[in-house]
């Protein structure tokens, strides 16, 4: 009996994975993860008037798989749009390089050595409303994994946004997948999240 506790428990310390706690050179490295994403319910491209937007649900399947924490970037200016009208607004917030407001304060900051980043991409790259928060919150020193959701606009040019928003942050490859997917998908994210060994 007191064997088959020792056996479990040992199997129970090699199976942790993810941000909180792993098995990295032999050592168990703590990560403490943090998702920030900016998503879009109402009406999308390619899946309707949805309530959920694409980029949530791909920032829950992280949050799931890692144990990561969210901070939703919100803002209620695109609230109730049509399709055709936000596109609209969105290239002319682009093209002014505009600031957008969002709602929230992001608190202790300093306690993520690992974030997620995500967005649909609009016009090329990540809304806005993104680089308001990019303006505010200073991620340099800190691992840095882009996420997109699209239709087929891929990562977009979002790595060389990151880039020049954290020119001293470790931005690693990003992972992009068609917001038509998201719902049907997950393992996609999971194959990404697998693979990232953290």
């Amino acid at each position: 009996m007191v064997m088959k506790k020792i056996l479990f428990t040992l199997l129970a310390a090699l199976t942790l994975t993810g941000c909180n706690a792993q098995n990295k050179n032999e050592q168990m490295v703590n990560h403490k993860c943090l998702v920030v994403f900016f998503s879009h319910a109402g009406e999308n491209y390619s899946v309707g008037n949805i309530k959920v937007g694409n980029t949530k649900i791909v920032a829950d399947y992280i949050s799931e798989l890692t144990g990561a924490d969210q901070f939703e970037i919100v803002t209620h200016k695109y609230d109730g749009m049509a399709y055709t009208p936000l596109t609209e607004l969105a290239q002319e917030e682009a093209r002014n390089n505009e600031r957008p407001a969002f709602e929230g304060k992001l608190e202790n900051l300093d306690q993520y050595d690992i974030i997620f980043i995500g967005g649909p991409i609009w016009w090329g790259t990540y809304p806005q409303v993104m680089f308001t928060f990019f303006d505010t919150y200073d991620l340099n020193g800190k691992t840095i994994y882009p996420f997109t959701t699209h239709e087929g606009s891929g990562l977009g040019n979002v790595m060389s946004d990151i880039r020049k928003a954290y020119p001293n942050a470790d931005v690693k490859p990003g992972f992009s997948i068609y917001g038509h997917e998201v719902r049907t998908n997950k393992t996609k994210v999971e194959k990404w999240i697998k693979g990232l060994n953290i």
